[in-house]
């Protein structure tokens, strides 16, 4: 199927609990994967704003996840420190490895770039730096705080 991404709605927005939804804020997809039909991975074109951050950094047990810069210079945040990333270059998070990370636009221009990522059953999202656990349940995540506790809006 061929997809013409002018034609993918944005998403905007998160679903994360209500006190961690600014540093997204400035953050649009659309979801690529999902207008082509795709079942077993997502595809986004994404399109950060300055100052605003790809996610919460983080880290998947069970998905593997890629990014592929497409235009302008973005932070990389992971355990071992920050490195900005030009377009054309890639960054890869195997599944499992509890290395959080998350992109950040400190520049003062739109970033664009891919993120592939898969949609594993059973999946749980670690956030090293908050007090969040996210796991994918059925069609959607869930989250909760470190002990377990769901959190409410």
């Amino acid at each position: 199927m061929i997809i013409n991404p002018e034609n993918v709605p944005n998403s905007i927005g998160s679903n994360y609990p209500q006190q961690f939804k600014s540093a997204v804020s400035g953050r649009v997809k659309k979801r690529l994967g999902d207008a082509a039909g795709l079942k077993n991975f997502g595809v986004n074109l994404v399109r950060l704003a300055p100052g605003s951050c790809s996610a919460l950094r983080h880290w998947h047990t069970c998905q593997d996840e890629l990014i592929y810069v497409l235009e302008g210079d973005v932070s990389l945040v992971t355990n071992s420190g920050e490195q900005v990333l030009k377009p054309g270059m890639v960054a890869g998070f195997p599944a499992g490895d509890a290395d959080g990370h998350h992109l950040v636009n400190r520049t003062n221009s739109d970033v664009v770039y891919l993120e592939i990522g898969e949609r594993s059953p059973g999946d749980s999202v670690n956030y090293p730096e908050y007090d969040l656990i996210a796991k994918f349940i059925g069609n959607g995540w869930i989250f909760t705080h470190k002990n377990g506790d769901i959190y409410e809006d």
